[in-house]
């Protein structure tokens, strides 16, 4: 999954997105209010976290721009403020859920979790297609009994493609959730993954569950 954060303390917005990018997800980071919403403005994120007191534009200002122009993405709140008129004007403008500094990353990771598990339609950590599971909680995949190991962006491609599976997904759709504004790489990535995930996950096995959709992308089902 992507991520956007928006955090004015360098150091500790250095540190969530260490944490983020270890944990499997693309992070594209930055420190007000104005430039969380010019990213959110061109980039699809599946879970933006914000800060809400920041410079040029507060949180609360980013969630509001951001709900006006009709994104739907989860929204975290992520602040020391902790009184009961801050939580309910943020829950009121459209925010899905708040945590309060100091906070544990474990905590964070799970908030995560928890609400991007509508983007596939599950109240579960785990997604299957016929006899391939993908658990987000533990970090784990396996194709009936056999544990699968994937890089991380093997990973965060798989999740991607079971969180819509049955749905063709186009190259730059993938592209655009997958890999962030600091990628360098060549412009046929997305085959290359494909191609990785289909000899760890297809190879060998009857029924191939990573199918090309000529014209228009690929599909898992």
């Amino acid at each position: 999954m992507r991520i956007l954060l928006a955090e004015d303390e360098k150091d500790l917005n250095a540190i969530i997105t260490k944490k983020l990018k270890k944990d499997g997800y693309s992070v594209d980071s930055c420190f007000n209010g104005r430039e969380a919403t010019e990213y959110a403005d061109i980039a699809e994120y599946d879970c933006i976290i914000l800060d809400i007191m920041m410079p040029e534009l507060d949180g609360l200002g980013v969630l509001k721009e951001i709900r006006s122009r009709g994104k739907n993405t989860p929204v975290i709140f992520l602040t020391a403020r902790d009184s009961i008129e801050d939580r309910v004007r943020g829950l009121d403008l459209g925010a899905d859920d708040y945590i309060v500094k100091p906070f544990s990353f474990d905590e964070l990771s799970a908030r995560i979790r928890a609400n991007t598990r509508q983007l596939g339609n599950s109240k579960s950590s785990v997604y299957r297609v016929y006899d391939l599971e993908l658990d987000t909680a533990k970090h784990r995949v396996t194709r009936g009994d056999k544990e699968i190991i994937l890089s991380v962006k093997e990973y965060q491609l798989l999740e991607y493609l079971m969180k819509n599976a049955g749905i063709v997904l186009s190259r730059e759709t993938i592209e655009d959730h997958i890999w962030n504004f600091d990628y360098e790489g060549g412009t046929n990535v997305v085959d290359v993954y494909i191609s990785y995930l289909r000899k760890k996950i297809d190879s060998g096995y009857e029924k191939k569950l990573i199918r090309t959709v000529r014209g228009a992308g690929y599909v898992i089902g």
